[in-house]
């Protein structure tokens, strides 16, 4: 059993210490809020939410569930310290820390005196950095050094309003990151119970999983309203439409395309895109999503092509001119607008594509190429060797085998990896650089 003290005792706080005593752990509440302290300490729940007045009972009952005022006395009586203070929305739509801050600062003053180790857990969504944040403010007060006397420790909570307390204990995954080998196995200990996953993570990557997750949550629901808008005036049934899509687990409902990477391209994806945008104007539907996303692939392009200029090479090479790796197809290529990219920047410019030269030599699509890209025809090299000899900078836009071993041996060469190759020891090379990790 861990003695826990839960500083914020309101929506994420609340549900916190209930469920943590349902879990078996002796809790105690602070806040500033004198009245949620004493709805606490009298076994009531701070807010309305399914199954928390239940919950909150049993583990009053049990005598786990106590709380003070007193933030020494909170953590002089527990091992760790679950932050749930809000962090709102400021004018200009950061998240204000300040409410938290404050209660770092009075955590490290407790801890001043502690002689114990211990652990501080960032529940509040925060923006990446917190945590560093949060650990240089406890040694300025406390005098204490980080790793030997406390720890700080990222660990989101996704909770959904309604449903609060059965997603505490049925989370989907457990997200904690810390620097802290201690603390990680302290607060694997707690969860361990759950039965989830649960994922260790440098802790801006738990900071900022938060906002994805919502973010993406948000764009679902836009998403599923314009194609709702557009159906109502298709006279279509947009549930029906819907339930299809979310058969596809394969595609739709998939891990797949969601990796930073490059930007789309090909025969589907812009024809489709413009098709259902056509659709839409054509009926008088306004979709803001839809419509800016060939605007935001675009932009992406225009991102590498300023890194390019940042890099300040006047040789580059490109490996991969398709749209993609395993074809000959140039349609909408992302590549062809890098490479037309590169040469309106006045670099010279050599491009190697495995399949395009298979296609060459096949003497297969020869029309199709000569009509697309004339200009860059005279550009292709042999082989990926010949892309690296008069260049200083190789982009890399599809996945090749050949690529890993390349870049080892030629470490004068600066490689810019837009799909990331599937090689994890070349990413530690000084010559190597990710475009979006």
């Amino acid at each position: 059993m861990a003695s826990i003290s839960v500083f914020g005792l309101g929506y994420v706080g609340c549900v916190g210490i209930a469920c943590l005593a349902k879990l078996g752990h002796r809790v105690v509440g602070y806040d500033v809020d004198e009245n949620k302290v004493r709805r606490i300490a009298n076994g009531l729940p701070t807010i309305v939410e399914r199954d928390i007045d239940e919950v909150m009972q049993d583990g009053f009952k049990a005598g786990l569930i106590s709380a003070t005022s007193s933030a020494v006395e909170a953590v002089s009586k527990t091992d760790i310290s679950f932050l749930c203070v809000g962090t709102p929305n400021a004018p200009d739509g950061r998240l204000d820390t300040t409410y938290l801050m404050s209660a770092v600062r009075a955590i490290a003053e407790a801890i001043r005196s502690k002689s114990t180790f211990h652990i501080v857990v960032i529940r509040s969504t925060v923006p990446p950095g917190t945590n560093a944040l949060a650990t240089a403010l406890i040694e300025k007060i406390s005098g204490k050094r980080e790793g030997i006397n406390f720890a700080v420790a990222s660990n989101p909570e996704f909770l959904r309003e309604g449903m609060a307390v059965a997603d505490y204990l049925n989370p989907p995954l457990t997200v904690i990151g810390c620097n802290s080998r201690r603390a990680l196995d302290s607060l694997k200990g707690i969860y361990e119970s759950l039965g989830s996953e649960i994922v260790e993570v440098e802790p801006k990557v738990a900071e900022i999983i938060k906002f994805v997750n919502n973010s993406y949550h948000a764009l679902k629901v836009t998403f599923g309203n314009e194609i709702g808008a557009i159906c109502k005036k298709l006279d279509i049934d947009s549930h029906s439409v819907m339930n299809l899509f979310c058969m596809d687990t394969q595609l739709n409902i998939s891990p797949y395309y969601f990796k930073p990477g490059f930007a789309y391209g090909g025969s589907c994806l812009p024809k489709d895109l413009r098709g259902l945008n056509f659709l839409a104007e054509s009926n008088q539907v306004e979709v803001p999503v839809l419509s800016s996303i060939e605007c935001s692939n675009n932009r992406h392009i225009e991102r590498v092509l300023e890194r390019v200029q940042q890099i300040g090479v006047r040789s580059v090479g490109i490996i991969g001119l398709t749209f993609k790796a395993g074809t000959d197809d140039l349609r909408n290529s992302a590549a062809i607008r890098l490479a037309e990219g590169v040469l309106g920047k006045g670099c010279s410019l050599s491009i190697y594509d495995r399949y395009l030269n298979i296609a060459r030599e096949k003497e297969t699509n020869l029309r199709e190429l000569n009509k697309r890209i004339p200009h860059l025809l005279p550009l292709l090299v042999q082989k990926v060797e010949d892309v690296v000899k008069s260049t200083s900078l190789v982009i890399i836009t599809v996945r090749n085998p050949e690529i890993p071993e390349l870049i080892r041996k030629n470490p004068e060469i600066h490689f810019l990896d837009l799909v990331r190759v599937k090689d994890s020891s070349v990413e530690t090379l000084p010559n190597y650089e990710g475009f979006c990790w």
